[in-house]
């Protein structure tokens, strides 16, 4: 009996000890929210499933001529668009995550909040401060989710109150709305310019105009694409107003025929352009995710003042003028340019580059100064169960006649990224036009590669010159091959979008719920860059 009592002990304590060892994997699992949460992971070989048995390793971190300067683990949450805006004295990053649900530790209790925005102080990029998170909007998978954030001073918007600063973001699926960020500390919605939609991603917001491009189902106003262009002047944020629809021929209501891929996102140049004077009245639309890219080059001034449509207003039914339905005809009024990507390979990111010198032509008669854009693909398929997708750079001097000149790829081997999970490939480029890097430097973020700094200087001759990519954490997501089979999932850094600021920080989100790396160049790689 008592062999047996000592035996029940051992079992009773070999189960406690299990139990301690499983519970934190357990709520690991039930707080880091669904495994996928963007529409494309679950479609293009995401997973929708927990790996059954023990969590799988993930790995170290690794670099070349970048360092890691801060780290904030954004409350686990996917993100998707990180930005980081001056205000007054302090610097305040801006993240839009995709869809999903993490607690939100900075409320009593920690209630669960649908992913949405987080603001985190980073006037000191070594010590970030997590100030606010603003709910997403209720829903399942991106419905949930808010992806996309700009900001504008009242300052600079024409109609803005001067003092104040405004953040325009995704509302999930459903449309755009936009906060009073004044205070970081305390966001208050000021207005929802579109919303009752069934998709939306990407906008730009022009902040010396206020006229925003606003990614946006096209389907409610009869068109044929859930992503196209709605056009708002929101130089008063609180008094959003409709300007017109805006998408490539075939998009458009009553079309017939095969439809043209779905918008991604676009990029303006306003009506000043560059400090130089170049790129004045032009749009950069990228069309495509992974498949049938396209490169759109917009004449501003024509697509904003269109007289064949009357009032600037199209097909928007909540309108009280009357509908118009833009013609093949008007559609292509204002497009200076198109440049169709081959069948494999999308169009998630158009950044201009130009008046760029090209060292090797200085000597050329003509030519030796050309504009440039850099077009970045996504990648969409966990393990390379797919094309190849990387960066290409268009030669646009001759705006009417694009074509690529050059292109970026990060080697599989000999780090086998292939194998090492989720994610291997491009995404997005960084979109800021600061002169510490313009003309000089992109950076890329690759997925499980991290983020690549590469020397354009010479766009016809790429190089890569630094790359971090981020240590796993406990709340890096699983990614799995196979929806079906547990044994196919990885954990591995998702590296999602980049952007920089104008101190030249760099700063990376990653999809899996790693959080948000504040990084900088050192080295070789810093020497290439102009800082002051």
């Amino acid at each position: 009996m008592t062999s047996l009592r000592r035996s029940s002990q051992r079992t009773r304590r070999w189960c406690f000890r299990l139990l301690l060892l499983v519970a934190p994997l357990a709520l690991l699992f039930v707080t880091a929210g669904p495994a996928f949460t963007h529409d494309e992971d679950e479609l293009m070989g995401g997973t929708s499933i927990q790996p059954r048995g023990p969590r799988p390793p993930g790995h170290g971190s690794s670099q070349h001529d970048m360092r890691l300067v801060g780290f904030d683990p954004l409350q686990g949450r996917s993100a998707y668009q990180p930005i980081i805006h001056q205000q007054g004295k302090r610097w305040i990053a801006y993240i839009g995550h995709h869809g999903g649900s993490a607690p939100n530790t900075l409320k009593p209790g920690a209630p669960v909040e649908s992913n949405g925005t987080s603001v985190v102080d980073v006037t000191n990029p070594a010590r970030p401060v997590y100030l606010f998170h603003i709910p997403g909007p209720a829903g399942a998978g991106e419905a949930g989710g808010a992806q996309m954030v700009r900001a504008c001073d009242g300052s600079t918007l024409p109609k803005g109150v001067p003092g104040k600063t405004y953040l325009l973001r995704e509302k999930g699926t459903q449309g755009h709305e936009v906060f009073d960020v004044t205070d970081p500390s305390n966001p208050v919605l000021v207005s929802t310019p579109v919303d009752n939609l069934r998709d939306a991603h990407k906008s730009w917001w022009e902040c010396d105009t206020g006229i925003a491009y606003l990614v946006s189902d096209g389907r409610p106003d009869g068109w044929r694409v859930s992503r196209m262009t709605k056009v708002f002047d929101l130089s008063d944020p609180a008094n959003p107003v409709f300007l017109r629809n805006f998408g490539l021929v075939g998009q458009e209501p009553g079309s017939t025929g095969p439809a043209p891929i779905n918008l991604h996102g676009p990029i303006s140049l306003g009506p000043n352009g560059l400090p130089n004077g170049s790129g004045k009245n032009r749009i950069y639309f990228g069309y495509g995710t992974s498949s049938q890219g396209v490169l759109q080059i917009v004449d501003r001034d024509k697509l904003l003042n269109d007289s064949s449509l009357g009032p600037l207003v199209s097909d928007n039914p909540t309108s009280t003028s009357p509908r118009v339905k833009p013609s093949p005809a008007q559609l292509l009024f204002p497009q200076v340019s198109k440049l169709d990507l081959f069948p494999s390979a999308g169009a998630h990111t158009t950044f201009p580059v130009l008046r760029q010198p090209v060292p090797d032509f200085s000597d050329n008669t003509s030519g030796a100064v050309r504009d440039f854009v850099v077009i970045t693909n996504e990648s969409t398929a966990n393990e390379c169960q797919e094309n190849r997708q990387l960066v290409y750079i268009a030669d646009v001097t001759t705006e009417s006649k694009p074509f690529n000149v050059s292109n970026y790829q990060v080697p599989e081997a000999p780090q086998q990224f292939c194998q090492v999970g989720g994610r291997f490939g491009s995404h997005s480029s960084s979109e800021n036009f600061t002169p510490i890097y313009y003309r000089r430097i992109m950076f890329f973020a690759w997925f499980n590669a991290g983020v690549r700094a590469v020397d354009i200087r010479d766009p016809f001759n790429p190089v890569e010159i630094a790359f971090y990519i981020p240590a796993t954490t406990a709340n890096t997501d699983v990614r799995c091959r196979d929806n079906n089979d547990p044994s196919t999932c990885k954990i591995a850094i998702q590296t999602n979008n980049v952007d920089v600021d104008d101190r030249g920080y760099v700063i990376i989100v990653d999809r899996a719920n790693t959080g948000m790396h504040i990084l900088e160049l050192v080295g070789d790689a810093r020497k290439v860059a102009n800082f002051p």
